[in-house]
């Protein structure tokens, strides 16, 4: 156990988004359906400008930069990135300018991908955004925006980078170590907990959070961006980039990842029959909504885990659900019922 982490956690600047715990809720008709005691963690409610997982990684960057004195935030994400909308309503409650670098992740859509959901809501929030042409190049849209920083300092304005890229440190994950705790204080009861994984630092997060309270409940990690190696790779880079932050040795072992791939194709942002058949089950058993970038991807993961038999029937299962809402209304061409 290494709970003198969440001791070490008060010695970063934070901003207060979240007014609370976000609920943990029974989905009894999907639970009946799918043969197992099926929980959600409702982080799709974390409140500011479309709440989303973002908004607990947001609170650390977004006190480290007010710490810094900063007036703008600079942020890379896809065109259709929950990420960088959170960014921007974060950087509008703490009277900042936003800057959000879109990158062309996802090939070959269509005008509403390009103009509504995120990229509304980003627009009505006043953010001014850039574009970088790559989608798979880490360092060189981190590269791209500090050179846009570096404009702005020229300028007098005082920006700060949220990077992209894995050398760097990871405090949005230290949003999810806090989550961690936040669970396990509701119950400590699950056989199995299910989460998207990206960037990593959700999940790398939550992972960490969990080993350091002593709870070894299996987490399953199901990629949306990457196959199951390449994330394997990148949780246990952010694992080790967290502890040194933190200053403590590293406590996660390889064991404790656990990254699913088979939900990913046809890729990062694409949408799959088994993805959209996912969130038409949430939608129509629970009456919620899921994206089909993380969340929707997630959940068909959490299906595929049960039906394998790697979730067996009759666990109490936990669904971490990342929000991601305005994005659906991108993909209503792909989406549509019929």
């Amino acid at each position: 156990m290494q709970a003198d982490i969440f001791d070490r956690l008060a010695a970063f600047p934070r901003e207060q988004f979240l007014t609370g715990p976000t609920p943990l809720e029974h989905l009894p008709r999907l639970s009946a359906q799918l043969g197992v005691e099926l929980w959600i963690k409702r982080d799709d409610l974390t409140g500011l400008g479309g709440g989303g997982n973002k908004i607990r990684q947001l609170e650390f960057y977004l006190g480290a930069a007010r710490d810094a004195g900063a007036d703008t935030i600079l942020i890379t994400g896809a065109v259709q990135s929950n990420y960088v909308r959170a960014a921007a309503a974060a950087a509008a409650r703490c009277g900042m300018k936003s800057v959000l670098q879109l990158e062309d992740r996802v090939p070959g859509m269509g005008a509403a991908y390009q103009s509504s959901g995120n990229v509304f809501l980003a627009k009505l929030l006043g953010a001014e955004h850039v574009f970088y042409p790559g989608g798979e190049d880490e360092a060189g849209a981190d590269a791209a925006l500090n050179d846009h920083a570096a404009r702005l300092r020229q300028e007098g304005r005082h920006p700060y980078v949220i990077p992209l890229g894995l050398g760097n440190k990871p405090l949005g994950a230290l949003g999810y170590v806090i989550a961690a705790q936040e669970v396990m204080e509701e119950t400590n009861m699950f056989d199995a907990i299910v989460i998207p994984s990206g960037s990593g630092a959700t999940h790398g997060g939550f992972l960490a959070g969990l080993r350091a309270l002593g709870v070894g409940t299996p987490v399953h990690g199901i990629c949306v961006r990457r196959d199951r190696a390449a994330q394997f790779a990148r949780l246990k880079e952010i694992s080790d980039r967290l502890a040194d932050l933190l200053g403590t040795r590293p406590w996660l072992r390889e064991a404790d990842i656990h990254t699913h791939d088979s939900a990913l194709a046809p890729g990062y942002g694409l949408v799959s029959e088994k993805v959209m058949r996912a969130i038409r089950m949430m939608a129509e058993g629970e009456g919620l909504f899921l994206d089909p970038v993380y969340s929707g991807k997630c959940f068909a993961g959490v299906i595929d885990l049960i039906e394998s038999g790697e979730i067996a029937r009759g666990s109490k299962v936990l669904f971490v659900h990342t929000g991601g809402v305005p994005a659906l209304f991108a993909y209503q061409d792909d989406l549509r019922p019929g």
